[in-house]
C-alpha cells in the first residue's frame, strides 16, 4: 500500500499533473486505490467497457490488439510512470486494446466516477488528457515502420491547423483570377478565357492539395528513446531529424501573441548536435513538459544501468554468480510487408533528393540544378512535340487530299513530312535531356555510420570519389547563396577534414544535411566514448576486487603491527 505522500511524489513526476496545485494533487492522490497484479494478468480487455484509469507505480505491461483471425498486434510496452485507460473515459467507447502485465506490478487506480468529479474542480486536466489521446490516435493512424518494437510513442503531433489555413490564404485568393477570366469570357463571348480559367482552377486545386498534403506529412514525436522531427515533401524530400533523449541539453518554448491566443507555439529541444524545433504545435507548454519528463527518465535509466554494470563487473572480478537478467520481451512477428514493384521503386526514386538505404543517407543536388541543366533541351523538345501534336490534330480535324496524314499513293505508304520529321528532330534533345539527368542523378553525397563520401560521376566518362572518416571532421557549416538558394532552400555544406574541405554542393535543406553529418559524427564519438567508459569500468572493478580480496590480509597485518611486542612492559 502506498501513502498519500508517496502518491503525490509519484504524480509530480508525470507531466500531465504538473500544472495541478498542491491541494489538487492531495485530493487526486486520496481518490486513488492500490492494486497488485501478477505476471500475465489481463487488466483491460479489448472491446470491454473501461472502468478506471491505471497509473503504473511499478512493473511492465503490454498493450496489444487482437485481429479478427486471432492474431495479436503489439502497440506498446508500458513501464513505471506510464498510464492507460484514459481514452475510454473520454470517448465513452469500449477498450480499443487489451493490456496485460509482463511482470508482477503495482498500479494506482482512479475510477471514472471519481475522475469525473475531479475534472469539475480542475478542468485544465482534461486538455492534458486530450493531448495524450490525440497522440495515441494519430500514432495508430500513421504507425511509422522505422519505429523499433521496443519503442513507446508518448507524444505525436502535427503543426497547428492555423498554419495550414495560413498557407491556404494565397491559393484561395488566387481564385479571383479565373473568376475575372470567366467574366471576361461572358462579356466578349470569347472561348479562350474560359479555357485559361479552367486551367488556372485545376492548377489552384492542385496547389491546395499540395499544401494540405505537405502539412499532413510533418510530424513531431517523443518516444521513450528519442525525439524526432519527420519532414516530407512528396516525391522530393523525406528526412528524419532525431536525437536520443540522453543527448538533450535543454527544452525551451517560444510562443508569440497570436500563438498564445490560439494555444500554439514552438518547442525547441537543444541537443549536443544542434536543435530539433517542434514548430507551431498545439499546447506547446504541455509538449515541453512531456519532453522534460522522458528526458529525465532517460537520465535515470542510464544512471541505473551504469550502476548495475559496475556491480556486475565487480561480481565478475570476484567470481560471484551473476544475476539473471529478465527474459527479453519478444513481440509477435509482424506480417510480411508487401514488396513494392520495381517500377514503383524506380518512379519513387526518379527525382528524390534524399534516400536512406540501411545506415546510409544519400543526397542529390536540388532539382533546380537539374532544371538549369535541362531547360534548353526541355524547351526544344516541348516545342517540337507540341508542333507534332498540333500538326496531327489539324490533319485529323481538317483533312485535305493535298496534305493527308497517312495515305497510300501509287502503292506506297505516305506520311506527312512534318509528322514524320518532328519526332526524329526531337530525339537529339531527348538524348541531351537524358544525359543531363543521369549526370545530375549520379552526382551524389553520402553519409554512413563511419564516413562521408562525395561521388562525382560523368556518364560514360569518369568517376571521382572522395571520402573521409567521421572522426576526422573538425567542423561543418552551410551557406545558402542567392535568391534562388534562399527561396528554394538549397545550398552547400562545407566539411573541414584535416587540412582540406569537402563540399556537399547544392543540396536541399543544407541545415538538415549538416545536422545529419554532425549527428552521425556524434554517434561515432559516443560509441568510442562508451568503449572507453567500459574499459574504465573494468579497471575500477578490478581495483575494488583487489581491495576486497586483500582486505582481510590488510586487517591481519594491521593487527600484528598494533599488537605489543613480547617483553615490553
Amino acid at each position: 500500500m502506498t501513502t498519500t505522500e508517496q502518491r503525490i511524489a509519484f504524480l509530480k513526476k508525470i507531466h500531465l499533473f504538473r500544472s495541478l496545485s498542491d491541494n489538487d494533487l492531495n485530493a487526486l492522490a486520496e481518490m486513488m486505490t492500490d492494486r497488485q497484479v501478477t505476471n500475465g494478468e489481463v487488466i483491460l480487455n479489448q472491446g470491454a467497457p473501461g472502468e478506471a484509469i491505471f497509473l503504473i507505480y511499478s512493473g511492465t505491461f503490454r498493450v496489444y490488439q487482437t485481429g479478427r483471425r486471432g492474431q495479436e498486434k503489439n502497440l506498446a510496452h508500458l513501464t513505471t510512470q506510464d498510464f492507460f485507460g484514459e481514452e475510454e473515459f473520454f470517448s465513452r467507447q469500449p477498450c480499443v486494446a487489451s493490456v496485460a502485465a509482463l511482470t508482477n506490478g503495482h498500479l494506482l487506480v482512479l475510477e471514472y466516477g471519481k475522475l469525473k468529479d475531479f475534472l469539475k474542480r480542475s478542468p485544465g486536466l482534461k486538455t492534458n488528457f486530450h493531448v495524450v489521446i490525440s497522440s495515441h490516435r494519430l500514432w495508430r493512424k500513421v504507425h511509422f515502420k522505422w519505429v523499433r518494437p521496443d519503442e513507446v510513442v508518448y507524444f505525436l503531433a502535427r503543426k497547428h491547423p492555423v498554419v495550414l489555413w495560413r498557407s491556404l490564404v494565397l491559393p484561395i485568393l488566387s481564385f479571383v483570377a479565373p473568376a475575372l477570366l470567366f467574366g471576361w469570357g461572358l462579356l466578349t463571348a470569347a472561348i479562350w478565357p474560359f479555357a485559361v480559367a479552367i486551367v488556372l482552377i485545376l492548377g489552384i486545386i492542385g496547389w491546395i492539395i499540395w499544401e494540405v498534403v505537405d502539412w499532413e506529412n510533418d510530424y513531431y514525436m517523443v518516444t521513450n528513446q528519442r525525439v524526432v522531427w519527420v519532414e516530407k515533401v512528396v516525391g522530393l524530400f523525406d528526412s528524419r531529424h532525431e536525437a536520443p533523449l540522453h543527448t538533450i541539453l535543454s527544452v525551451e518554448t517560444a510562443i508569440d501573441p497570436i500563438g498564445g491566443a490560439f494555444d500554439y507555439g514552438t518547442v525547441i529541444v537543444r541537443t549536443f548536435v544542434g536543435k530539433i524545433p517542434f514548430e507551431y504545435i498545439s499546447h506547446p507548454t504541455l509538449a515541453a513538459r512531456a519532453v522534460e519528463e522522458y528526458w529525465g527518465r532517460a537520465k535515470d535509466r542510464i544512471l541505473s544501468e551504469e550502476k548495475d554494470a559496475l556491480k556486475n563487473a565487480i561480481r565478475k572480478r570476484l567470481g560471484l554468480p551473476m544475476p539473471q537478467p529478465p527474459p527479453p520481451v519478444v513481440p509477435p512477428a509482424p506480417p510480411p510487408a508487401k514488396k513494392p514493384s520495381a517500377l514503383r521503386l524506380a518512379v519513387a526514386q526518379l527525382f528524390s533528393v534524399r534516400l536512406e538505404e540501411g545506415d546510409k543517407i544519400i543526397y542529390r543536388k536540388h532539382p533546380f540544378v537539374l532544371l538549369r541543366k535541362v531547360w534548353v533541351p526541355t524547351l526544344m523538345a516541348s516545342l517540337l512535340l507540341g508542333g507534332w501534336v498540333v500538326r496531327v490534330f489539324s490533319l485529323l480535324i481538317y483533312p485535305s487530299p493535298e496534305t493527308p496524314l497517312i495515305a497510300i499513293q501509287e502503292g506506297r505508304l505516305v506520311i506527312d513530312t512534318l509528322v514524320l520529321s518532328l519526332p526524329i528532330l526531337c530525339l537529339p534533345f531527348l538524348m541531351w535531356w537524358g544525359y543531363q539527368y543521369w549526370d545530375w542523378k549520379d552526382d551524389v553525397f553520402m553519409v554512413t555510420s563511419d564516413q562521408i563520401i562525395d561521388v562525382d560521376k560523368k556518364p560514360f566518362v569518369t568517376e571521382q570519389r572522395r571520402s573521409a572518416p567521421l572522426e576526422n571532421i573538425l567542423s561543418t557549416e552551410f551557406q545558402r547563396v542567392g535568391l534562388a538558394g534562399n527561396l528554394l532552400n538549397f545550398g552547400t555544406v562545407y566539411i573541414s577534414v584535416g587540412g582540406s574541405t569537402m563540399e556537399f554542393q547544392d543540396v536541399v535543406d543544407p541545415a538538415t544535411v549538416q545536422s545529419d553529418i554532425d549527428r552521425r559524427r556524434m554517434a561515432r564519438a559516443a560509441a568510442k566514448t562508451a568503449t572507453q567508459v567500459a574499459q574504465e569500468r573494468e579497471r575500477i572493478a578490478e581495483w575494488f576486487a583487489i581491495y576486497h580480496l586483500s582486505a582481510d590480509q590488510f586487517r591481519e597485518e594491521q593487527k600484528k603491527r598494533d599488537q605489543p611486542t613480547s617483553g615490553s612492559s
